[in-house]
C-alpha cells in the first residue's frame, strides 16, 4: 500500500536503510538516514543532521534537485490540513536565507501529521 499511497499523493514513509544506501555519495561520513517519505516521486528525508528534500524532475524522474537544509537553518513551518471542499494538505518550510516557503502538498491529512511530528522532533 504504500507504493499506491505515495503515486495518488498520500505521503508514504520510506525504509531508512535502503535510502542509507542509495544516498551514501551525498551523506557525510558520520551522517545517517532515520525517516524518510515519498510524496507522489518527491522524496523528504530525515538525517540526524540534516533534512534533504529531493524533487525528481521530467518523464523518468532521473533528474533529481536534492536541496540540503540543516535543522538550524528551518526558521519555522506550517501545516494546513484538508476540509470539506479541499481535500488537498499542505506543509510549509521557511528555510532562513529565502523568501518563500518550501511547499509540499499531500493528497490528504492522513499522514501529514507523521511529517509535521518528524519535522518537530528533529528542528525543535
Amino acid at each position: 500500500m504504500g507504493l499506491l499511497d505515495g503515486l495518488i499523493g498520500n505521503a508514504s514513509e520510506s525504509d531508512a536503510q535502503e535510502l542509507q544506501q542509495e544516498l551514501s555519495r551525498l551523506l557525510a561520513t558520520d551522517e545517517r538516514v532515520e525517516k524518510a517519505f515519498v510524496i507522489i516521486r518527491d522524496q523528504l528525508i530525515f538525517t540526524n543532521k540534516r533534512l534533504i528534500l529531493v524533487d525528481k524532475q521530467g518523464i523518468t524522474g532521473k533528474k533529481k534537485e536534492f536541496l540540503s537544509v540543516p535543522y538550524r537553518s528551518i526558521e519555522r513551518f506550517s501545516m494546513e490540513t484538508t476540509g470539506h471542499f479541499d481535500l488537498d494538505a499542505e506543509l510549509k518550510i521557511w528555510v532562513r536565507g529565502q523568501t518563500d516557503a518550501v511547499s509540499k502538498t499531500f493528497r490528504n491529512d492522513r499522514n501529514i501529521y507523521d511529517v509535521s511530528k518528524a519535522l518537530a522532533d528533529y528542528a525543535l
